[in-house]
């Protein structure tokens, strides 16, 4: 469902005003997007967040709260998302860097959705979030 409503992270639906783009929220809580790269600026935003108000700054944290063991396989999420990064779990990495947030974005919404995002709409998604 995350690609028919352009929420390749899965986002819930929070009590906050909207994300830029969000058009509704489905049966489940989650958000749905009017294009995908307002689904990947809104999880661009996200981990951003989880870096600078939450001062995460590494794969296992980020994961971490992003896909709690309590709801996931977390481990088995935080070794896939480093496979695809070529980070390592602890390793600190900035996510205002373009291509770091790039690479974030991606691996979670292939994690989560288990397709590859088109390259130019997920750069496009994560400068909107950087912007």
């Amino acid at each position: 469902m995350s690609l028919k409503y352009n929420n390749p992270g899965n986002i819930r639906a929070i009590d906050h005003d909207d994300w830029d783009g969000q058009i509704g929220i489905d049966e489940h809580g989650f958000c749905i997007f009017d294009t995908m790269a307002s689904g990947v600026r809104a999880l661009g935003k996200v981990l951003l967040t989880y870096q600078d108000r939450h001062e995460l700054h590494c794969v296992e944290d980020w994961i971490g709260r992003w896909a709690p063991p309590a709801e996931n396989d977390t481990d088995a999420y935080v070794a896939d998302v480093c496979a695809r990064t070529h980070w390592r779990p602890e390793e600190y990495v900035d996510l205002h860097v373009p291509g770091n947030l790039i690479a974030l974005t991606s691996a979670i919404a292939h994690h989560e959705t288990g397709e590859f995002l088109d390259s130019v709409m997920l750069a496009n998604g994560a400068a909107a979030a950087l912007a």
